[in-house]
């Protein structure tokens, strides 16, 4: 598929297989943690080496790299951040995503000629806090989830001139929109602001209110208990056109910690639904069922449109559980193909069996498609009736030839 200069997809890779999928899958750059200085600590993040290593994939790709920096420093974090920041330099990355003052000064000071995108957990909600960072030397801003439309345009109207506009248009959200929660902290002495977020929110809570007034969220039991902290997955894909004229020039996409499929799933359908409304606005509509079909495809909570449409009230909780729901599981990975014999070689990720049909999710813009496993053999060429152990290595001819990153996907049990 043909890529636009229009606007950018912005990707997650939480790990360097990640940043191949993202790449592969159409991502126009792509947000990395390394170590150091990130609000993602869960996720395995890239050291140094690592990080070189997918500067380079991503560059002979033509896709960009940012890191993230948007800790919320104590003193203690500033006695390492200069060297880190000049190594970062030093490897290529394009731009560093930082929040917090005393960071931005530090990294102005010690890379110079550094990109530098002020993050979502500044809470950016108004023109003059962004004219403020584009002033201070920032190139790109990531607007606050609180946002609608209207409000957006206006900040491009009046400041995008001056820096260029980022928001969150897919994934999972916190109940505190912008990301400074302190629920972690208070209930696990896990900091949220240094990374180490262990998602207090969606745990199950019992609400009790003495003199019931004003307007409250309805409440809904199940046999689990009550969730009533547990925000729905945000999902842009059927608004693209409002997007672009809102001003927005980077997409991103929320999900490092999600798995390679997911990372995958999510991109290959946003950059298709860019793609198509910039070839044709006609043809973007008349695919949108197909659009979220495939997100669905992939692991997630209900939708919402967040606040782009307004405040979204209760449709922007799930109150049953934590609601992740899936329709396709992830069976495989193509890791060889010889076009002679149309056999591929697939790396087992789930069980799979004689019979089944599958469907190959393709990499590069490629176009899916799903077959009936007729046949299918081990390793050495044994012919097997099942794939059941982790990683396996099975052999299977395709109906159309597939490459290496495809992946190979089924309908959930």
């Amino acid at each position: 598929m043909k890529r636009t200069d229009k606007v950018e997809l912005l990707a997650p890779a939480g790990d360097l297989e990640r940043l191949k999928y993202a790449v592969e899958y159409g991502a126009d750059a792509v947000y990395i943690g390394g170590t150091s200085f990130g609000l993602r600590a869960k996720a395995k993040n890239f050291d140094i080496e690592q990080m070189a290593q997918g500067v380079q994939y991503a560059h002979a790709r033509g896709v960009k790299v940012f890191v993230t920096a948007n800790v919320f420093a104590r003193n203690d974090d500033f006695d390492a951040m200069t060297d880190y920041f000049k190594q970062v330099q030093d490897i290529g990355v394009d731009a560093l995503i930082i929040a917090d003052l005393g960071v931005f000064h530090v990294a102005r000071q010690a890379v110079p000629q550094m990109e530098i995108h002020i993050s979502t957990q500044a809470n950016i909600t108004n023109y003059q806090t962004a004219l403020f960072w584009a002033k201070q030397g920032a190139q790109r801003v990531v607007l606050a989830r609180e946002l609608g439309f209207g409000e957006i345009a206006e900040i491009h109207k009046k400041a995008g001139d001056k820096v260029a506009i980022e928001a969150f248009v897919h994934g999972s959200m916190c109940i505190s929109y912008s990301g400074r929660c302190l629920l972690s902290a208070f209930f696990n002495h896990k900091d949220a602001n240094k990374g180490e977020c262990t998602n207090v929110c969606r745990y199950n809570f019992a609400l009790v209110e003495e003199r019931r007034q004003g307007e409250f969220f309805p409440i809904y039991q199940e046999d689990n208990g009550s969730f009533i902290l547990n925000s729905r997955d945000l999902c842009m894909i059927e608004h693209i056109p409002r997007l672009i004229s809102s001003g927005i020039y980077s997409f991103k996409i929320e999900g490092r910690m999600k798995t390679p499929y997911y990372v995958a799933t999510v991109v290959k359908t946003y950059r298709e639904a860019i793609d198509d409304y910039f070839t044709d606005p006609k043809l973007y509509e008349s695919k949108k069922t197909y659009y979220m079909g495939e997100l669905l495809k992939s692991s997630n909570r209900d939708f919402t449109t967040g606040f782009f449409l307004g405040n979204p009230g209760s449709l922007g909780q799930v109150y049953g559980g934590e609601g992740y729901s899936r329709t396709y599981d992830f069976l495989g990975v193509v890791r060889h193909y010889d076009e002679k014999t149309q056999i591929a070689i697939i790396e087992q990720r789930n069980k799979f069996l004689l019979g089944d049909t599958v469907e190959f999710l393709r990499a590069g813009g490629e176009q899916n498609f799903a077959q009936k496993i007729e046949h299918f053999t081990d390793d050495e060429g044994n012919s097997i009736e099942s794939a059941p152990h982790a990683q396996q290595i099975v052999k299977i001819k395709t109906i159309q030839p597939v490459g290496t990153m495809d992946i190979m996907r089924g309908l959930a049990e």
